[in-house]
């Protein structure tokens, strides 16, 4: 067996079983685009995997407490491989979530403990008076991280969120609902889409195939540079 058969028999995809809503929705997308995707919670395979998405639709606390009882909050934090979260995912690899959880985090009872992987904190959209949540087809500013080759300027994808991350250090994509906000965010291996690339046609579709290109050596690559 050569090395490319080796590394096409070994090659994975594995989309976590968080019991969402979207997870149907999320493997569809991607077996659109004629990538072979598992749907699983199994530890071992969820390590094993060359690629990981973390899915989610709801609240934070709903999200956060099917990861703890499910036992993978250690294993998603371990993980050295490029991870995609996809709205609430996106959500839940930051430090803390405003959304009413009744989980506390730092000295605030009202915020949800999330997994801390990215540096920043997510907080009610400040819409300015336009309606909540913010639904449907809008334009992004993406930067030029790799998820987002080929993507141009002020191309639509579709959303559905009341919570957003801020603009800053950890934006690799963003866009305006009122306030301009973080359309996505990324640090190392973990990166996060607020919108649904489910949803989002063809845009949604290339940004699902420049992941499916992505390897734990286009980080070791790229952190060598």
């Amino acid at each position: 067996m050569t090395s490319q058969e080796t590394k096409a028999t070994t090659d994975s995809t594995i989309i976590i079983d968080t019991g969402c809503a979207n997870l149907s929705s999320v493997r569809y997308a991607f077996e659109r685009i004629g990538a072979d995707v598992e749907v699983s919670d199994d530890i071992a395979k969820i390590k094993a995997a060359t690629r990981v998405v973390l899915p989610g639709v709801g609240t934070a606390k709903a999200a956060m407490q099917a990861l703890k009882d499910k036992a993978l909050i250690d294993t998603i934090c371990g993980l050295t491989q490029p991870v995609l979260g996809v709205c609430l995912g996106m959500q839940m690899l930051t430090r803390a979530s405003q959304e009413r959880g009744g989980l506390s985090y730092g000295n605030s009872s009202k915020n949800c403990e999330c997994l801390g992987l990215i540096d920043t904190n997510i907080e009610q959209l400040d819409s300015k008076g336009l309606p909540l949540p913010h639904m449907g087809w809008n334009q992004i500013s993406p930067s030029g991280h790799p998820l987002f080759a080929g993507v141009a300027e002020r191309s639509y994808v579709y959303f559905v969120h009341s919570y957003r991350a801020p603009l800053g250090d950890f934006t690799i994509a963003k866009s305006e609902y009122g306030e301009g906000f973080s359309a996505a965010i990324a640090k190392d291996n973990f990166m996060g889409v607020q919108f649904h690339p489910e949803k989002s046609a063809g845009v949604g579709a290339t940004i699902l195939k420049n992941f499916m290109k992505m390897t734990s050596d286009s980080f070791a690559k790229e952190n060598a540079l």
